[in-house]
């Protein structure tokens, strides 16, 4: 997969053009708002995204809809006109209007349409892109390494974008096109909120297919993510073992920031061991919900001091939260099931876990 992070080559002038490429279905659209608003957050640029597929029913306004949504402005594409001519005009209206990036959404295509495949040559000569991305779904495995290979050949990528990435298992397609292409896997996407895309670490992609964890990007969305004094509030309480179901519940909203508890996990040395120990204590993310709302139904008093939670007021608390009084008990069970895995951790010391964050 490489040894190194590959990054964007956007330092020349303005505008800077950014071309995605590959078939249809592999998530073309959506990824140009993700890299749009990575490029925004990341790198402080005036990104503009170009929908140039005229063929596709209502891929224009697909773009549209997620350029809003993503509050990134999107070319206004003249659908009866040439992808060859729409290119230019974007890439100059973007300088006239200040724009110091472009990303062209490219009309899906074989990698065995010569047609199509000319037409993205043509885009590539007039536009002149620093980057050219090939999107490819991850879960496509080998079938990628020929695509790759066709595109690569006619276009000579700058580098991939691999899309469905759950985090640690799919590196099958990563390690196939790096092989047969030599160009380096830029960005993964690991979800399906326009938030989620990364950039590509070989060395952690590779640590968490080893069950080796990987610490450095669970830190670095905790700093993205969190609020740090409130995180330091909590780390002071479980050391000293004053966490209550108030904290439970803060840690809770604190943790959905971050992403699914399961891909929180795998960035965790030892991920899957940990897993089987304390699958009992961890609520699935479905729940969350529902357990917030349970102990948001409860009073000051219950939430500091829960021994105080007999019969009747778990009956009120179902009835105030619309669950069950089982839903309640399980709540209740699972707080205390933490509390015994804290006094465990912090037998071993977690200070320095990030973000205040319990391992979990």
């Amino acid at each position: 997969m490489g040894g190194e992070t590959s990054l964007l080559t956007i330092s020349v002038a303005p505008p800077a053009v950014i071309m995605l490429v590959g078939l249809q279905g592999s998530g073309k659209t959506t990824t140009a708002a993700k890299l749009g608003i990575f490029l925004r957050k990341k790198y402080k640029r005036s990104p503009l995204l170009v929908p140039l597929d005229v063929r596709r029913p209502a891929a224009i306004e697909q773009l549209k809809v997620l350029g809003e949504k993503a509050r990134l402005p999107v070319f206004d594409t003249d659908p009866s006109k040439d992808p060859v001519e729409i290119a230019h005009e974007a890439k100059e209206y973007a300088l006239l209007s200040g724009y110091d990036t472009v990303v062209f959404d490219t009309a899906g295509r074989l990698h065995i349409d010569e047609d199509l495949m000319e037409e993205l040559e043509k885009i590539k000569e007039v536009t002149e892109p620093v980057e050219i991305l090939l999107v490819a779904d991850a879960m496509t495995g080998q079938d990628a390494v020929n695509i790759a290979g066709e595109f690569d050949r006619r276009l000579d990528l700058s580098g991939f974008v691999l899309t469905k990435v759950d985090g640690d298992t799919r590196g099958g397609a990563a390690l196939s096109i790096k092989a047969v292409t030599g160009k380096p896997v830029k960005f993964a996407g690991t979800g399906e909120k326009l938030e989620d895309i990364e950039i590509f670490h070989p060395d952690r992609v590779a640590s968490r297919i080893l069950d080796m964890g990987d610490i450095l990007t669970l830190v670095e969305k905790a700093q993205e993510a969190l609020d740090q004094k409130k995180a330091a509030k909590l780390t002071e309480k479980m050391i000293k073992n004053e966490f209550t179901l108030n904290d439970f519940l803060e840690q809770i909203q604190q943790i959905k920031k971050l992403g699914p508890l399961e891909d929180l996990l795998k960035m965790i040395p030892g991920a899957k061991q940990m897993m089987r120990q304390v699958k009992n204590a961890i609520p699935p993310d479905k729940e969350l919900k529902k357990i917030e709302a349970i102990i948001q139904s409860m009073t000051k008093e219950e939430r500091s001091n829960p021994s105080i939670i007999n019969g009747s007021r778990r009956r009120r608390i179902a009835m105030g939260s619309g669950t069950s009084v089982q839903d309640v008990n399980r709540v209740l069970r699972s707080f205390v099931e933490m509390r015994k895995m804290m006094k465990r951790v912090n037998k071993k010391g977690f200070k320095g876990f990030p973000g205040g964050m319990l391992p979990f």
